[in-house]
């Protein structure tokens, strides 16, 4: 093995979108496969726990820090081959995603352009099953490429072996932590899979656009999403955040048919989510709990762009966010009686016990 030399005490608060939490005990950055696996065995030899990092873009680090070795994941490199009207697509887990993105809409691909402006790295996107605007990754996800944190050893893993759910994954749920994800395969096509969000169709017909290509989703999505603070841009305050905290809620068509009686005003609008089930926005939860777009909560607030970002206000720590994500959560409780569950990882905060509320579903 080559020479290995994490580094001790590592704030990692600067490597994320948040700006919020302590120092890594441990940290390193990866930069190719026998990187990660070097990672993993001086892990093992010292028997400290590891966790892989991408971007930063959603995840929130307790203030007390991250024990044991905090590996990043910077393997680059991209491949993108036509076959026939297929584009074959091999990513590095350290490619940034919006370029990724970037580079197959630029050779005319469909399947991403709506997951433009996502902020974080390809080895991320199939924790969550990344979704926006009526893409996900599962739609053009082939395999990912992973190495085994315990044993050093390579594993492919097809799409339908990851588990890919709403927001959710193996490696998120059952496998948390057992695995680095070192590379994805995708595959794209020439013709446009899916019909088009009302935001997006409203974007093509403000331009007067009706035969769109992937270039043209792709900057009225990034149109939108910088409309909300969602694109992470330095002069934008709204997007000093981890993205949209809570996912949607997705109900019964009974549950979900009461809520405009509970809210006493119209009904929220609702998006099909398969087997008659309907997912409704959260955002329209937390604002009927009058918790709306500016609010300000010392050094957290949300975004005046969008009721689902919490953002740092300047100076925050990582209890001010989830002192704050804690009482909206109990206040959508209280009134609707749903449980909204949060959509960034939470690292270092195994002896917070507002965790227990904040990832559970109890009261």
């Amino acid at each position: 093995m080559t020479e290995f030399s994490p580094q001790a005490c590592v704030p990692l608060a600067d490597m994320t979108t948040i700006g919020v939490g302590g120092a890594a005990e441990w940290w390193v950055s990866v930069a190719n496969v026998e990187g990660a696996q070097e990672a993993g065995a001086w892990a093992a030899q010292r028997a400290v726990p590891v966790t892989v990092i991408g971007g930063g873009s959603n995840l929130v680090v307790s203030d007390r820090g991250v024990p044991g070795l905090v590996v990043q994941m910077a393997i680059g490199g991209t491949r993108c081959d036509w076959a026939g009207d297929a584009l074959h697509v091999l990513a590095g887990a350290g490619v940034g995603w919006d370029a990724l993105v970037a580079e197959v809409v630029a050779l005319g691909a469909w399947g991403m352009e709506c997951l433009s402006g996502i902020p974080g790295s390809v080895g991320a996107t199939p924790l969550q099953n990344v979704g926006a605007y009526g893409q996900t990754i599962s739609q053009t996800l082939v395999s990912v490429d992973a190495v085994d944190v315990s044993s050093g050893e390579r594993k492919v893993f097809t799409a339908r072996e990851c588990d890919l759910g709403y927001r959710t994954s193996r490696f998120r749920e059952r496998d948390r932590d057992r695995y680095m994800i070192v590379s994805a395969r995708y595959v794209l096509g020439r013709v446009a899979a899916s019909e088009h969000y009302p935001d997006v169709q409203r974007g093509l017909a403000a331009l007067g656009v009706d035969e769109p290509g992937p270039a043209d989703i792709r900057a009225i999505v990034l149109a939108i999403r910088r409309s909300k603070g969602m694109v992470v841009d330095q002069l934008d305050p709204d997007s000093r955040s981890v993205g949209s905290f809570f996912v949607n809620p997705v109900l019964d068509r009974r549950t979900a048919e009461q809520l405009g009686r509970i809210a006493g005003g119209a009904d929220p609008v609702m998006f099909p989510s398969g087997s008659g089930m309907l997912k409704v926005p959260a955002a329209w939860l937390i604002e009927r709990t009058g918790a709306c777009k500016g609010l300000i909560a010392g050094r957290v607030g949300l975004s005046s762009k969008h009721t689902l970002a919490i953002v740092n206000r300047g100076g925050a720590t990582a209890d001010d966010v989830v002192a704050l994500a804690v009482q909206i959560k109990q206040r959508v409780l209280d009134q609707f009686g749903i449980a909204l569950r949060p959509e960034p990882r939470f690292l270092g905060f195994d002896e917070d016990e507002r965790m227990k509320f904040l990832l559970g579903e109890a009261s």
